[in-house]
C-alpha cells in the first residue's frame, strides 16, 4: 500500500505557481488601503493651502479611475477588483501631480489614459510596464501643456496662522519655485519667497505653489516612513534617488539654475512624492535590492538632467517613466539564482 502511494506521488507532475511562494498575514488589499491612508494628510493640507477645489479635483480623479477600472474589467471579461484600492491609489496620485487650478474635466481624461490604456491595455493588473498615474500626467502635459504648466495657485493667507506656517514667507507668486529657479535663478526665488532660511522651512512644511499633493515634504516623509516601518516599501529606491538628485545638483547645478543647492532642489518639486510613492510601485520597479538602487540612481540622474538641460522645469515624472521599462532587465540581471539546473544541462 505504501509503495503504491509513493509511486503515485512520484508519477504525479508538480504544479508550480507564480511567486510569491511565502505567505504572510498581509494582503494586497490591506497594503493598498494603507498607502491610501498615508496619502490623505497631504490632501488635507492641500485643501487648507489652495482651497476646496483641490478636494473636488481629487474626488473626480479617484471616482474616474474607479469607474474606468470597473468598466474596463467588465468589457474585457476580467474579475472586477475595484475594492482592492489600486484604482483609488492611481486616482490620488494622478490628482497629486497636476496643478490645483486645472479645469475639473481634465482629471477624467487623465484617469481614462491611466487606467484603460496604461494599466489594462498594457498588460492588466500586475503586468503594466509604466506607472499608470505618471502616464496620465504625461498625457495631460502633452495634450494641454498650457493648463498643466500655468494653472498654479498661490497659498491662501490665513492671518497669523499663515505667517507661522509660512515662516514669514509671503508666497504670492503663481509660478512654481522650480520654474523660477530655472528661469531666474536663486535671486528670483529669494525675491518671490524670501530668504533661503525661511524658504527651507516653508517649503518643507508645504507652503508653496505646486501640484496638489507634492508640496509638503514633511507629510510625505511621515507617510513614506510608515510604509518603511511596515516594510511595504524599502529604503533602496527613495534614498538612492534623493541622494543622486542632491549630489548631481550640488555638482552640476551652477549659479544660474539651482546654485548647487541640493536641499532647495529636493524641496522645490515632486521629488519626495515621486521617490516614496511612485518610484516604489511594486509592478513597475525592481524587487531586488541592487536593482532598486540602480533604478533610484537612474531616476535621480534623469531628473537632474531634465531639470538642468531640458525645457521642462520638473523631471521626476519622465525620469521614472523612462526607468520603468528597465525593470524587467534589472530583474533578470539581479534576480535570485535558480535552484534547479537549467533545461538541457548535463546531469
Amino acid at each position: 500500500m505504501e509503495q503504491d502511494i509513493l509511486d503515485r506521488n512520484i508519477s504525479t507532475p508538480l504544479a508550480v505557481s507564480v511567486s510569491p511562494h511565502i505567505k504572510s498575514g498581509e494582503s494586497v488589499e490591506k497594503i493598498m488601503w494603507t498607502v491610501v491612508a498615508c496619502l490623505l494628510p497631504p490632501l488635507i493640507l492641500s485643501i487648507f493651502i489652495f482651497g476646496i477645489q483641490t478636494l473636488i479635483i481629487t474626488a473626480i480623479s479617484v471616482a474616474s479611475c474607479v469607474v474606468t477600472e470597473a468598466i474596463t474589467q467588465k468589457l474585457l471579461h476580467r474579475p472586477i477588483t475595484i475594492k482592492d484600492g489600486s484604482a483609488v491609489i492611481t486616482g490620488l496620485l494622478l490628482a497629486y501631480i497636476i496643478p490645483p487650478g486645472v479645469p475639473y474635466w481634465m482629471p477624467i481624461l487623465g484617469a481614462v489614459m491611466a487606467i484603460y490604456v496604461a494599466k489594462h491595455l498594457l498588460g492588466g493588473i500586475g503586468f503594466n510596464i509604466f506607472n499608470p498615474a505618471l502616464i496620465g500626467r504625461a498625457f495631460l502635459v502633452a495634450t494641454f501643456p498650457v493648463a498643466m504648466t500655468s494653472a498654479w495657485l498661490p497659498p491662501i493667507k490665513h492671518g497669523s496662522l499663515f505667517q507661522y506656517m509660512a515662516g514669514g514667507v509671503d508666497a504670492v507668486s503663481t509660478a512654481t519655485p522650480l520654474f523660477i529657479l530655472k528661469h531666474y535663478g536663486i535671486s528670483g526665488v529669494i525675491e518671490k519667497f524670501g530668504s533661503l532660511h525661511s524658504i527651507y522651512g516653508s517649503f518643507f512644511v508645504g507652503w508653496r505653489p505646486g501640484c496638489i499633493g507634492e508640496t509638503s515634504a514633511l507629510l510625505l516623509l511621515l507617510g513614506g516612513g510608515y510604509l518603511l516601518y511596515k516594510r511595504y516599501i524599502t529604503w533602496h529606491i527613495p534614498v538612492s534617488m534623493v541622494a543622486t538628485i542632491a549630489l548631481l545638483t550640488w555638482a552640476f547645478g551652477g549659479e544660474r539654475l539651482f546654485t548647487g543647492d541640493p536641499l532647495l532642489a529636493i524641496l522645490s518639486g515632486g521629488v519626495m512624492l515621486g521617490a516614496l510613492f511612485m518610484a516604489t510601485d511594486y509592478v513597475t520597479s525592481p524587487s531586488q535590492p541592487t536593482g532598486k538602487i540602480l533604478f533610484g540612481i537612474g531616476a535621480g540622474a534623469l531628473t537632474v538632467l531634465i531639470r538642468l538641460k531640458g525645457g521642462y522645469p520638473e523631471g521626476v515624472c519622465y525620469a521614472i517613466l523612462l526607468m520603468n521599462p528597465l525593470t524587467p532587465a534589472f530583474e533578470q540581471w539581479f534576480g535570485p539564482k535558480r535552484f534547479a539546473p537549467p533545461k538541457g544541462a548535463v546531469k
